[in-house]
């Protein structure tokens, strides 16, 4: 029986007759309605037409998908709409997510993940049968929803005009998606809202940002005393907010036993079973009171009901990609403000409720307005090659709220490239197709592919499905050890490892009569049992039994290219040569051991993160960025290593394995064949030229002999980065003179400019033809460099063709004549020459001595050549400032003339006259 009461109940249907409206006019609309209003459960059964509105006819019969962003929100909605229809799923309602699928022949409303949907369009771009499409959450901003946005925009415009949209958001910050959708109305559906109380919970000590996946155990246990405050203060259910399922696992420790809590502490997240997961949703039927730790999938993707407490820890978690070091992770940042607003809101959805916020009042204002979009800061890869498939492979022609970063989307496309899912054109590949059929990240896809060849079907499924899901911390950081315990484990996590392992397997096709077949530990058997996967993956989700379909878009060019068939990898092919991994040895020795089939299938996903060892539990993966394991992983010894998963904290130079298997050279060169570099190496290194030839894999040198004969050109160009790197300074000879006429050079380009020449390091370098040569195509290595005489050299630029290299002593001498008689060196190192000289031998000149036309800065000197004055004016220091320096020096050197009136006095380089 259709629950009336509670349909009636939810404010959203007020918005309805606006909503339907809009559907019948333009065919897009942008709803608004907070959590907890019925946007998700009652609009999609109004809109197929399951139920009335207000007591009306119920409308037309049509067919609607409601896209979710993850699988937890899309069974949770199936669910709650087959309860208000009083039917079971698999009715009137039904889902499905990756490897499971709810529906019947009367389903008319089904609720699927974004990636499953980006599945069917890549199947059947015209989403046949389907009359309306509903994007739920869009306001979180997930890739896989602005992909889908994008693609069925796409499909309006040239295919179905007749297909509905619905962007559905839990907030009102629409214009973005209303502008996407041609400027589609916006119908806003308010909320039953209740008083809200914020309680501001600092911790009592400063605790240490987070960085990567860390948290700073201070904080947890500061949420979890917060926790304890709040049930001693408040009633109600406890709705707690942590980043991940870590943090919630290590708060549930510390908050004790139910017995001595005074309530049941319960957990929501992705990876929980879906039995837990509705026992949080179905509330508490006893009355006792309950503490929910969830991750942000409680923000506005679920409704938890009985919650009138907020507890939120302040910590969220996005992807980040380091492109650079082809790195991506998940890591924890600060919440934004919008997301804080959602958490909050969910105290006060059923009646008066508070917040408790683990942070400081000053710090809100500081606090992001809203979520990073993930098309921003994650990994391209998925969505490059989705946009392949589609027809538009650099993605120009797709509607997005924001374009993706080029230098990312062109690292996702040299990923594909690498893999050979996309051709040299960006066209995907057949293979490329393949790839986005297997509902994984392409990384995955290929080492799924490649992986089965080399160690076969099943074995390759249970290493990537390892990948898939990173395992839990307490299964170690070896693949290996952690596919055993995964094969003998009970838990959740392993229950969700047999199924996907399952579900990957079947994906593959069978191998011909020939090919390497399982073997080794395990048979069938370790794949028995049920469970569902963790979270959701990028845009490679696929229903069992709906994998994609063709590539491509109408009125586009698609048909996958000719290239990249199902073993070339970087242009290079992986079987034939490749089985040396262990193809014969298969055969010979009846299959690899399983340390060496983790490490050959983690190969094949990130061949980037190929390493060698350094020592001491270092590594260098050929993409160079360094890598260094725990100190007490057993894999410091291995030689090798294929690193599954690693991240680099901000401050930190290498990058932290964890999870890694071990690996051969032989594997490493294969799995990464198109990192394989050999060839003459010359090059200016550790100060002096090193001519080898070598062979690499990526950054890592595999070998190396020295060249007996090398390149002279590239030899010279080898030098002159020594040069650059040291400076002419460094490695020429430079004589007293040498280095005095660069100065005088200097001077007269800076006073005179052209034709005088600039001597600077970065101008003698870029002119090296001009004064450095023939010696420096003579010269080999550094001590060739130390001979060349560089004044002699330097005198190359003089300006001798325009006759005033003549004037070189006029304009800049190296000495002036004094009234003394002496010839006195001319410092021209400084901005403004200098001449130093002592004060008698000046006596009776007015006028300051020019070079150039620029005066010389005088410093006088006393009799013992120490500085006494500086000026740039004689005339005026014999007027104004000698009484001081007579003053003060004449005593001290009685012996020498101090006149009254220097300028009338006979400069001397003596002493006085005796007599």
């Amino acid at each position: 029986m259709i629950r009336d009461d509670v349909l009636g109940s939810l404010p959203v249907r007020t918005a309805l007759p606006a909503l339907e409206a809009a559907l019948d006019g333009p065919g897009c609309a942008v709803l608004c309605a907070p959590p907890g209003t019925g946007k998700t459960t009652l609009v999609p059964l109004v809109l197929a037409g399951l139920v009335r509105l207000d007591g009306g006819a119920r409308g037309p019969r049509r067919r609607v998908i409601v896209a979710e962003p993850r699988r937890i929100a899309a069974r949770a909605a199936a669910r709650r709409m087959a309860w208000l229809l009083g039917e079971r799923v698999g009715g009137s309602v039904g889902f499905t997510v990756r490897g499971e699928r709810v529906v019947g022949r009367d389903t008319v409303v089904e609720v699927v993940t974004t990636g499953v949907l980006l599945q069917r369009l890549q199947r059947d771009q015209e989403l046949g049968g389907v009359d309306v499409v509903i994007i739920d959450e869009c306001h979180e901003r997930h890739l896989d929803a602005d992909t889908v946005a994008a693609f069925l925009l796409d499909v309006r415009a040239t295919l179905r005009p007749e297909l509905r949209l619905v962007a559905a958001s839990a907030t009102t910050d629409a214009e973005g998606w209303a502008r996407l959708l041609g400027d589609a109305p916006v119908v806003e559906a308010r909320g039953v809202t209740h008083p809200l109380e914020v309680v501001w919970a600092p911790p009592a000590r400063p605790v240490r940002p987070p960085h990567g996946m860390r948290v700073d155990p201070a904080l947890l246990t500061h949420v979890a005393s917060v926790v304890r405050r709040a049930l001693a203060e408040r009633a109600g259910d406890v709705l707690v907010f942590l980043p991940g399922v870590g943090e919630i696992g290590r708060v549930a420790g510390q908050l004790g036993s139910p017995d001595d809590l005074g309530a049941e502490v319960l957990q929501v997240h992705g990876r929980a079973p879906a039995e837990a997961q509705d026992a949080v949703l179905a509330g508490s039927g006893g009355g006792n009171r309950r503490v929910v730790l969830a991750t942000s999938v409680a923000e506005s993707s679920l409704t938890v009901p009985g919650v009138r407490v907020v507890v939120d820890s302040g910590l969220a978690r996005e992807p980040r990609t380091d492109h650079a070091r082809g790195l991506s992770a998940l890591t924890t940042v600060r919440a934004s403000q919008a997301a804080s607003r959602q958490r909050a809101g969910r105290a006060g959805r059923e009646a008066p409720g508070a917040v408790y916020r683990c942070w400081d009042q000053a710090e809100d204002a500081r606090l992001a307005r809203f979520p990073a979009p993930e098309i921003k800061v994650a990994d391209l890869a998925a969505f490059a090659l989705q946009a392949a498939c589609w027809g538009d492979p650099d993605a120009s022609g797709l509607a997005l709220l924001d374009a993706p970063p080029a230098g990312a989307l062109a690292a996702a496309r040299a990923v594909l490239a690498a893999i050979g899912a996309v051709d040299a054109a960006g066209r995907v590949t057949d293979r490329g197709v393949r790839m986005s059929r297997l509902g994984l990240h392409p990384r995955l896809a290929r080492a799924l592919l490649d992986g089965a060849r080399e160690v076969g079907a099943r074995r390759a499924a249970e290493v990537v499905a390892l990948l898939s899901e990173e395992p839990p911390r307490a299964y170690g950081d070896d693949l290996a050890v952690a596919w055993r315990t995964a094969k003998r484990g009970g838990d959740g996590y392993a229950a969700r490892w047999r199924q996907e392992a399952r579900r990957l397997a079947s994906a593959l096709p069978r191998p011909p009569d020939g090919a390497a077949r399982d073997s080794g530990a395990g048979g069938p058997d370790a794949l028995g049992g049920t469970g569902r996967d963790a979270r959701e993956r990028g845009s490679g989700e696929a229903a069992g039994g709906e994998r994609a379909g063709r590539a491509g878009h109408a009125g586009r060019s698609h048909r996958p290219g000719a290239g990249g068939g199902a073993g070339d990898v970087g242009g290079a092919r992986t079987d034939g040569g490749a089985g040396r991994i262990g193809r014969e040895e298969a055969r010979e020795q009846g299959g690899l051991a399983d340390d060496s089939v983790a490490g050959v299938v983690a190969a094949f996903a990130f061949p980037e993160r190929v390493a060698r060892a350094r020592g001491g539990g270092a590594f260098l993966m050929v993409s160079g960025t360094g890598a260094e394991l725990g100190d007490g992983s057993g894999l410091r010894s291995a030689p090798w290593l294929a690193v599954a998963v690693a991240d680099r904290p901000a401050t930190a130079a290498s990058a932290r394995v964890r999870l890694a298997a071990v690996i051969d050279e032989d594997t490493a060169r294969t799995a990464a064949a198109h990192l394989r570099l050999s060839g003459e190496e010359v090059h200016w290194e550790d100060g002096d030229v090193v001519a080898r030839e070598v062979r690499r894999l990526g950054a890592v040198e595999l070998s190396a002999r020295p060249l007996r004969k090398p390149d002279p050109a590239r030899v010279r160009e080898a030098l002159l980065d020594g040069l650059r790197r040291e400076g002419p300074g460094a490695l020429l000879r430079w004589t007293r003179d040498a280095e005095a006429l660069r100065e005088r050079l200097g001077f007269l380009h800076r006073a005179l400019g052209a034709p005088w020449p600039d001597v600077s390091d970065g101008a003698l370098l870029d002119s090296a033809d001009d004064w450095l040569e023939p010696e420096l195509s003579k010269a080999r290595r550094r001590a060739d460099l130390a001979r060349i005489e560089a004044g002699q050299a330097l005198r190359r630029l003089l300006p001798w063709s325009s006759g005033q290299a003549g004037r070189l002593d006029e304009l800049a001498p190296e000495r002036i004549q004094v009234p003394s008689g002496s010839r006195v060196r001319v410092d021209y190192g400084g901005e403004q020459p200098v001449l130093a000289v002592k004060l008698q031998e000046l006596f009776g000149l007015t006028a300051t001595p020019t070079v150039a036309g620029v005066p010389v800065l005088v410093h006088l000197l006393s009799p013992a050549g120490r500085p006494a004055a500086v000026t740039a004016d004689l005339a005026s220091f014999w007027r104004d400032g000698y009484r001081a320096v007579r003053a003060e020096l004449r005593g001290r050197y009685p012996r020498h003339p101090w006149p009254e009136d220097p300028t009338e006095a006979v400069a001397t380089r003596r002493l006085k006259d005796r007599r």
